[in-house]
């Protein structure tokens, strides 16, 4: 299906019909579920109470997983902002949609989730970080655009992008200032009686770590959040020229890290009070999760860009009440690229026949879904990354198995983890004589992998 013939397939819409958490058929909608997308920046996966961190507050999360479904195994294929942020706007690779690292802007001509949903009827919007060149979301896809620039300062130093008029620079805490922004996009869509489609970008708990709010920062006593095991603070193998960015491993930063998502946490219970108050709880989908993860200290590196769990692994928890059944965990591995396909089809509306992911909205459902053998990750390029190549995190290629993972760097050295057997990777087995086979098998994966996402990496001989 071409193109345009897609967009306007979808614009013509078909009635929904869901399956109820029991597998019945419920009653025909009249109009399709609204979707709310709430995302914010390096939260990983272990860094919650109900995952691995059971002494850090997230107590909206925690209810939100208890009421929904959450993905245990919800891998980010690229760990940087702006090639995760393409991934999930297109469900297409990296050299497929150009964007290989950030700084690179996403091509409008793509086809992606804002034009597929507005091409269904919905009411779109966009409201926070972009990351994807420029300040306007419209070309996208988006009927409503409200990027902020300046992120990474999280008190009245970020600037909102109207499509009307002069950047605004508001006083406050961006992600709450996002929030008040999405509360008002979610009223007024109630009151115009049009499905809607948002999707919100936080930027916490993205560095500045150090600037979270006060009575966040209060919860965490200097020594009260354990570090993981596999946490060094030697950073002996960082070059002497590494950036800043991979050395906040210390106490202030990794406190202010879980006070930011301690704040994301009270941001997210907002809109979930906000759908529950005007009704619209059994008529929308709700997401949180993030772009990628941090390493904060673990195998004595900071920031992402890594193979490593603390930097794919990210939190996707799902609430749709009557549909996606209470409680629910899925472990089967969920992609970035999986996103865009999965929404669609649990909105019931036209899959892009661009998208390379899987749709995963049937085991959301309840029922049978996808299980794919692994996902495949990648570091393409730190030109664009603090301190550019001087950067610490290797480029690398590989997959993340149900068991493994196995990356693999251009100057042949690599990495390859059982993580059942060592979930915290400090065994990397990639030069053991044992484990030859294994890699042989992993490195044809990650081969087919490279061919499907048209990348041209050679693995070395």
């Amino acid at each position: 299906m071409k193109r345009r013939d897609f967009l306007g397939h979808a614009a013509a819409g078909v009635a929904v019909t869901v399956a109820g958490c029991a597998g019945h058929t419920r009653e025909e909608r009249v109009r399709r579920p609204n979707v709310v997308y709430l995302f914010s920046d390096e939260h990983r996966w272990q860094s919650m109470s109900f995952s691995e961190l059971p002494q850090v507050h997230t107590p909206r999360m925690a209810a939100m997983a208890s009421q929904g479904a959450e993905f245990t195994h919800a891998i980010s294929n690229y760990p940087v902002c702006s090639p995760h942020r393409a991934i999930l706007m297109t469900s297409r690779w990296p050299y497929q949609q150009g964007v290989i690292d950030n700084g690179i802007p996403l091509d409008p001509g793509e086809i992606t989730l804002g034009k597929a949903f507005k091409a269904a009827g919905y009411r779109t919007g966009y409201i926070g970080k972009w990351h994807l060149g420029g300040t306007r979301a419209e070309p996208f896809g988006f009927d409503t655009s409200l990027i902020w620039t300046n992120t990474n300062i999280h008190y009245d130093a970020s600037v909102y992008h109207p499509a009307n008029g002069e950047p605004v620079q508001p006083k406050g805490y961006n992600a709450t200032l996002m929030t008040d922004q999405a509360l008002e996009f979610i009223h007024e869509s109630k009151e115009l009686a049009q499905p809607f489609f948002l999707m919100v970008s936080w930027n916490p708990p993205h560095a500045i770590f150090t600037d979270a709010p006060e009575e966040k920062r209060s919860l965490y006593p200097e020594g009260s959040l354990p570090y993981r095991p596999n946490v060094s603070f030697d950073q002996e193998g960082l070059p002497g020229d590494a950036p800043q960015i991979a050395r906040q491993n210390d106490w202030p930063n990794y406190q202010g890290y879980h006070a930011h998502i301690s704040a994301i946490d009270d941001e997210l219970g907002r809109v979930l009070d906000a759908i529950d108050a005007l009704d619209l709880a059994r008529d929308t989908i709700v997401v949180y999760t993030s772009d990628h993860g941090s390493m904060f200290g673990s195998h004595g590196v900071g920031s992402k860009r890594q193979p490593y769990e603390e930097s794919i692994r990210v939190p996707f928890l799902v609430r749709w009440p009557g549909v996606v059944p209470a409680g629910l965990k899925n472990a089967a591995l969920f992609g970035s690229i999986d996103i865009m396909p999965t929404l669609c089809g649990l909105a019931g509306i036209a899959i892009p026949p661009t998208c390379q992911g899987q749709d995963f909205s049937p085991a959301l459902r309840g029922r049978k879904g996808p299980d794919p053998e692994h996902q495949f990750i990648m570091h393409i390029s730190k030109k664009n990354a603090s301190g550019g190549d001087n950067h610490p995190a290797p480029i690398f290629r590989g997959v993340r198995t149900r068991r493994h993972t196995y990356a693999i760097k251009p100057d042949g050295e690599g990495f390859l983890f059982d993580n059942q057997a060592d979930p915290y990777q400090l065994d990397n087995m990639f030069d053991a004589p044992e484990a030859a086979s294994l890699r042989e098998q992993l490195e044809e994966l990650t081969r087919k992998c490279l061919k499907k996402a048209e990348d041209p990496f050679t693995l070395p001989g």
